[in-house]
């Protein structure tokens, strides 16, 4: 064989790779395939992903990108690649794993992975040297974002670092051929954490009467007899109880003070979920995925848990274990159990082992805790499959902080930073062409989550290195969240930039899309509770011909009075009362339904004192609301008439009310009408439910089922939708948009989201919904930073 040219054992080739690369067994699949094929180089992880250098020409690492694309680990994502000739020749004999390189932050942070069917094998085998072991792990599962305090990843930077790995880790550690090679979270029953129990209260745990096993399977014992238990899990702690035991769910609810608000549940596996609720392919899928969120899954009539799990609702929201801890746990369960997140209500869920004493004490009569330290909160994504697909709600453990690649015309734009919403607040960060969302953080009106807020945000400018050309904020001068952007714009001299709360909302959902900022116009149906409008109102049913540089209101919903403004938000009736005097009038409704239970509750109230309020503008904003309008159609069938217990909650229970027999007794001619004049002062169309209300106050005075009206109001709904649609996307006969944005917190309901896709795409549209980033406030930032 003739000699190659001198030069070629000096050729090199460096390859970046940009993704989803650092803790998910990227750098050993990188060595595993480089010595296959022969090759001498070395991979690292740096601040800018995992950069590989492999000696030989840009053939030779071509081939082995096309191989790592093939043998992409499971949790990995490979987002960028680019080759380019090495600077320094490659002297390295055979192919390496070299130690990571510190530097500015470009790369992403993996979100916690459930535990992978090898670790669940390992924790059940008598055999194997983590049988029961709590916190096993390896590349293609366990904790990542919830333990990690810097950057780039690496054991000395997460809660890990307090634990020394034995010899057996470390030759576990550091064989490529194991799939715990360079696993930063490694560990064993010699030298990693251990949980342990306590009594609140103080006093000695008795384990004979739960268990002779270990503390996983004692605490078993205590939920079966009736306990409440505060587990440490990998991101927060939660209480967990007998969910088929009605007496001591109430006992929780009432400790908890949570008061309205569905328990979210746990299932040992699909079987004992599928014994209380319907699970179809697309749930089931999301149920077994390495992000374990919750899914709001269809309750089975019977077997049925108790009401106190669910109020009023007809879906249940199951989770499978996550953790190997979760899965000790319920070896022997073979039923539901409340696994709900443990803090007060409201208040952000406890993470530190003393905190837990002191909040949790009162609720729980057992607290399981461990050592190994919560770097990040990290509440339970929770998902709900809508239209066929499932569709995150609340994004925070499994997904948070996957990074959204933006559409093309932006992904050139400067680092920006996003604050959010006040309610269901979650920040965005924008850099190197990709939109980095946090955790859900919660309601900014609570001190504690206010502050949990403010430390994320330090720990993921720290860990991304960003630093933002400009602060995105919402238009609502008294958010929490806006005057906190305002703060940091005007400490780091950075400008301002306000963006009105629906505008934005439709932005998130054509940016999930990656609808191109070159692209036409979109008409976006932006529904929620109430934002703040560019002319200082309060909208909430609006259509805007928008895309990400404007936007153009060409629809709205009546604007309707809130009764005592924020108030009406509390208490439902509130709204319906504001409906009846914007369209009859009391003496009107009087005289036509004074016969009906509704007339009976409200004739108690001081009708002469609001009706002057509304005259005089005296707390009484009008606002374009259809999440009000649903408060208010709640309420005149007699749901959460007096009070929601949450935000939310009087739309949730009419949604619920609504069954398929109902709903499929209802055709077009019986879905309650509504009409779209134009508004007085500014000839803007809007819907008008004046009709809607005569036929459903006649339907109470029918005395109609409740499951009838609730199906005869969202299908009427959906129609007024679809209508509104056609008239704002055309200009004459010229079709001036095609797709249309559906996007705000109100299509988080299942129904309205079917009946009104199928009419739209029955009229041609092409329909976009949100997925991985949550319809409600929670996605707005998402929407502001890419205005």
């Amino acid at each position: 064989m003739t000699a190659p040219p001198p030069f070629a054992a000096a050729m090199a080739t460096e390859i970046r790779v940009r993704g989803l690369v650092q803790g998910v067994g990227f750098r050993p699949a990188v060595w595993r395939v480089a010595n296959r094929l022969g090759l001498s180089g070395e991979v690292l992880n740096d601040s800018d992903g995992v950069l590989i250098r492999v000696g030989g020409d840009s053939g030779t690492a071509e081939r082995l990108v096309a191989a790592l694309k093939a043998e992409c680990p499971p949790l990995a994502r490979i987002d960028e690649v680019d080759l380019r000739p090495a600077a320094r020749p490659c002297a390295l004999g055979g192919f390496h794993i070299s130690v990571s390189a510190r530097g500015r932050m470009h790369t992403e942070v993996a979100p916690d992975a459930a535990t992978c069917p090898d670790c669940l094998a390992e924790i059940r085998d008598p055999f194997a040297r983590r049988f029961r072991y709590p916190f096993a792990n390896c590349t293609n599962c366990g904790p990542r974002l919830s333990i990690i305090r810097a950057a780039p990843y690496d054991r000395e930077r997460t809660t890990m670092a307090a634990f020394a790995m034995c010899d057996d880790c470390r030759a576990e550690y550091e064989a490529p051929a194991d799939r715990r090679f360079h696993a930063q979270p490694i560990a064993c029953h010699v030298c990693g954490p251990r949980v342990s129990i306590e009594k609140t209260g103080g006093g000695a745990v008795e384990f004979s009467a739960f268990s002779m096993l270990d503390d996983a399977d004692a605490v078993a014992g205590m939920l079966l007899k009736g306990h409440i238990v505060a587990i440490k899990g990998v991101g927060g702690y939660h209480l967990a109880c007998d969910a088929t035991n009605a007496e001591v769910v109430a006992r929780l609810r009432a400790r908890k003070r949570r008061y309205g608000k569905a328990f979210a549940l746990m299932g040992r596996d699909l079987g004992v979920i599928r014994r209380y609720a319907l699970v179809g392919e697309e749930e089931e899928r999301a149920l077994t995925s390495s992000a374990a969120p919750i899914v709001l899954l269809a309750a089975r009539s019977e077997p049925r848990l108790p009401q106190e799990v669910s109020p009023g609702l007809s879906t249940q929201g199951f989770m499978l274990p996550y953790t190997p801890l979760h899965h000790l746990i319920f070896r022997r369960l073979d039923r539901p159990m409340v696994m709900t997140s443990g803090n007060l209500s409201d208040e952000p869920q406890v993470i530190d082992d003393d905190d837990a004493r002191k909040r949790l004490g009162a609720i729980a009569d057992f607290i399981l805790t461990h050592d190994r330290g919560i770097a990040v909160r990290l509440d339970d994504s929770v998902v709900r499959v809508v239209n066929g697909a499932p569709r995150v709600i609340r994004r925070a453990r499994g997904y948070a902080p996957g990074a959204l690649p933006l559409p093309q015309g932006l992904r050139e734009g400067p680092p920006i930073l996003a604050m959010g919403a006040e309610l269901k607040s979650a920040f965005c960060l924008v850099k190197g062409g990709d939109a980095i969302l946090s955790q859900h953080l919660g309601d900014l009106e609570d001190a504690r989550t206010l502050a949990d807020f403010e430390h994320a945000l330090n720990l993921f400018t720290a860990l991304y290195d960003h630093e933002p050309e400009a602060i995105a904020v919402d238009l609502h001068p008294e958010y929490l969240s806006t005057k906190l952007g305002r703060r940091v714009a005007s400490d780091k001299g950075l400008p301002l930039i306000e963006a009105q709360h629906h505008h934005a909302h439709v932005a998130s959902c054509l940016a999930e899309n990656g609808i191109a900022a070159s692209e036409g116009p979109v008409l976006g149906v932006a529904l929620d509770g109430i934002g703040y409008g560019d002319d200082g109102a309060l909208w909430g049913g609006e259509f805007l011909l928008a895309d990400y540089f404007g936007y153009r209101r060409v629809g709205t919903f009546k604007p309707v009075a809130m009764l005592g403004g924020a108030q009406a938000m509390r208490e439902p009736w509130r709204n319906v009362l504001a409906h009846i005097l914007a369209e009859m009038g009391w003496p009107a409704f009087a005289m036509n339904f004074g016969d009906i239970a509704l007339y009976d509750f409200l004739k108690g109230k001081p009708i002469d004192s609001f009706a002057a309020m509304i005259r005089q503008g005296l707390n009484a904003p009008l606002a374009s609301s259809c999440g009000r309008l649903f408060d208010a159609v709640a309420a005149a069938i007699g749901v959460c008439r007096d009070v929601a217990q949450h935000e939310g909650e009087a739309a949730m229970r009419l949604e619920a009310l609504v069954d398929a027999k109902a709903l499929a007794a209802v055709d077009e001619d019986l879905a309650y009408p509504f009409s779209i004049p134009n508004l007085k002062e500014s000839g803007l169309p809007y819907i008008e439910p004046a009709a809607m209300w005569r036929a459903l106050f006649g339907d109470l005075y029918e005395n109609a089922p409740p499951a009838v009206i609730a199906a005869r109001f969202h299908k009427g709904l959906a129609r007024a939708i679809a209508a509104m649609v056609r008239k704002a996307a055309f200009d004459g006969e010229a079709r001036i948009a095609k797709r249309v944005a559906l996007t705000g917190g109100v299509f988080q309901n299942r129904v309205l989201v079917e009946e009104l896709a199928v009419r739209l795409e029955g009229d041609g549209f092409d329909v976009l919904l949100q997925a991985k980033a949550p319809t409600n406030d929670g996605g707005v930032s998402l929407g502001q930073a890419v205005v």
